[in-house]
């Protein structure tokens, strides 16, 4: 038998040679490191981005393309600002106009990732939506609120800088100096909900020795979205020196429920890393719309899936490593919790995962042990197939001879609950092997094993046969059992209708109002998306849960991501999820990067030669851009 992760000396030799890290992530096991969160290693790893900046910005030099000039008409016309804030039917999420940042650190002051939206279940036309912002450098909680369905959008302001101290050494302010993995949600009430997660970065990036994190939650108080309470409630906090625990990758749902009992109860859900080598998964829940919030309540407890552990013991069970947690609600007020679990075992040369869920249905006091809902085929390892990038990383590698497409990526679940049926649970999640894979052609894709280097999945048929997928499994007696849990994910529907077989990833699922279940995801089944590594953003729909209609939400083809690039010009980092809300009309929120980013010519600036503004082109001849966030509304009939 092969152990999922595959823990030899050998291996966890490979990771720790891999570019140092900031002294915050030393703290953490080689599969620690490969389970936290994208922006949380981005925003801790400072020192590999630092020398990737400086060597891109050198091989940049004379990439710069002067206003105007006959190489920038290529590119899509912007102004030089780059405020446009439609494209096509797509609307601009985030109002900002794009800071000049220089180009060695191109994204900080400038990108936006990471994107959340929820609708108010008592006014259509209020909608609010969350993302990480790098406007003032570091990532923090943006948020943005709309008050006409999603066709204009304002900012609002997230009073993050510092909160209370006293749980940080008895001090009276802890100032923060990173945040985001943000989500958001209303209650029945009018109030609009914020979950942050901040954190510090410690020695190797800073002075400051403070290693700290914590979750919180600010409240918009019926005024929807456009302001948050000062200071936010903590639903967990961390201080610390050492690097652990580590609280990550955090979501937040309300139980918006009219006539639940536990409505406009608030749960959070999130990744402990701790100094023992585990990663739980926690609860937190506020009766009293976020004023204050429970002890935390284990949700990833012991269970006979979980046949492998990790790490320096198993304190609080046998389901140790987990992540990319989401909590939501049905009308009879059960809450579940679906969440990816690493802790099973596999033979030969197969590489699966599984995803696991946990339902509590008396308000996130107790929780049952965890069912299956599937199992699923993480994305294959980035160093692995495209020439050495984002090592310890998973990525999306584009087919054909190209190797651009190296932002971290992984596969995580999204669930939700139908409010015709409260029986009926909808589970999806993204695998790179799935029905199309055509295994039994010879030529298809197929599970490889581990790379020896990392642990990270590999398979034959990458950039040639493979296409991760978006599959369901459905339950229909409450989370008790899936159609997934005794279903070889080969064997499972697929909710991402396709032109053709392409990628398709980060999806997120939800339910209509009258019970027709959405999915939104990347989509590279547009053109040459496929080939070329562009992106599209599409939404399925289905009324019954197995026959699906897509419909395209961008407009065009939005080019590779190049923010928080490695040396080639190619994006480390796009984000870790993206959003919908599908109340009444569906608004997928995706990041969008059809803007040009800018940069200060070269040889401008100086006395005698003003200042301008210029778009630049990457090492690998790509166009540099910026990174937005982006909706659009699909209307669905009742």
């Amino acid at each position: 038998m092969k152990i999922r992760y595959g823990i030899t000396t050998g291996l966890i030799v490979g990771i720790l040679a891999f570019q140092p890290q900031a002294f915050a992530q030393s703290a953490l096991t080689p599969l620690q490191k490969r389970l936290i969160s994208g922006f949380v290693s981005l925003e801790l790893d400072q020192q590999q981005a630092r020398a990737a900046g400086a060597q891109r910005a050198a091989a940049t030099t004379g990439n710069l393309l002067s206003a105007g000039s006959a190489a920038a008409t290529a590119y899509t016309p912007v102004d030089n600002d780059s405020c446009r804030q439609t494209i096509g039917s797509n609307v601009k999420v985030n109002q900002n106009c794009l800071n000049i940042s220089d180009s060695d650190l191109q994204g900080r002051g400038q990108a936006q990732n990471e994107t959340a939206i929820a609708q108010d279940p008592m006014n259509r036309e209020h909608l609010v939506a969350s993302y990480n912002d790098y406007r003032r450098g570091d990532g923090t909680c943006g948020v943005s609120y709309s008050l006409d369905g999603g066709e204009h959008w304002s900012d609002s302001t997230t009073p993050n800088g510092f909160t209370r101290g006293a749980p940080f050494g008895g001090v009276a302010r802890e100032y923060w100096q990173g945040g985001g993995d943000t989500a958001v949600a209303w209650d029945t009430k009018g109030n609009a909900y914020l979950q942050c997660q901040l954190f510090m970065r410690g020695p190797g990036t800073t002075n400051n020795p403070d290693q700290s994190s914590a979750v919180y939650v600010f409240r918009s108080t019926q005024n929807d979205g456009a302001s948050w309470n000062f200071t936010a409630r903590p639903v967990v906090e961390a201080s610390n020196t050492t690097g652990a625990p580590f609280e990550d990758k955090p979501y937040m749902t309300v139980d918006n429920h009219v006539g639940s009992p536990f409505q406009d109860r608030v749960y959070v859900t999130w990744t402990e890393f701790a100094a023992d080598g585990s990663a739980y998964i926690w609860e937190s829940n506020s009766n009293d719309y976020g004023e204050h919030f429970s002890p935390p309540v284990l949700v990833s407890q012991n269970s006979s899936l979980c046949t492998v552990t990790f790490g320096a013991g198993t304190p609080h069970g046998t389901c140790n490593e987990n992540q990319y947690s989401q909590p939501f609600t049905g009308s009879n007020g059960a809450l579940y919790v679906v969440f990816s679990n690493f802790n099973n075992a596999v033979t030969g040369s197969d590489n699966r995962n599984q995803i696991l869920l946990a339902k509590s249905t008396d308000g996130g006091a107790t929780f049952s042990a965890p069912v299956k809902v599937a199992d699923y085929y993480d994305l294959p390892d980035c160093a692995t197939y495209q020439a050495g990038q984002d090592a310890g990383r998973a990525c999306v590698p584009e087919k054909g001879a190209a190797q651009n497409s190296v932002f971290r990526a992984s596969n995580y679940p999204s669930g939700a609950v139908s409010p015709k049926n409260s029986n009926v649970v909808a589970v999806t999640v993204g695998s790179y092997i799935n029905k199309n894979s055509n295994e039994s052609t010879g030529t298809g894709c197929t599970p490889a094993g581990f790379s020896g280097s990392t642990g990270i999945n590999l398979f034959t048929g990458t950039k040639v046969n493979c296409s991760n997928q978006i599959l369901l499994s459905v339950s229909t007696d409450g989370g008790a059992t899936f159609t997934g849990g005794t279903t070889d994910p080969r064997s499972l529907p697929v909710a991402s209708v396709q032109r053709k077989v392409a990628d398709a990833f980060w999806q997120w699922a939800a339910f209509t109002r009258w019970g027709a279940l959405t999915v939104a995801y990347y989509d590279r089944s547009y053109g040459n998306d496929d080939t070329t590594g562009s992106l599209d953003f599409s939404a399925s729909s289905s009324a019954d849960g197995v026959h699906f209609k897509s419909t395209r939400a961008t407009s065009s083809s939005m080019p590779l991501p190049t923010e928080f690039p490695d040396a080639q010009g190619n994006s480390l980092f796009f984000g870790d999820y993206a959003g919908l809300s599908a109340l009444d009309a569906i608004h997928p929120f995706w990041m969008d990067t059809r803007n040009n980013d800018l940069f200060l010519c070269p040889g401008t600036g100086i006395p005698g030669v003003p200042p301008q503004v210029c778009g630049a082109v990457e090492p690998n001849g790509l166009r540099a851009n910026d990174q937005d966030v982006f909706t659009t509304t699909i209307e669905v009939n009742n």
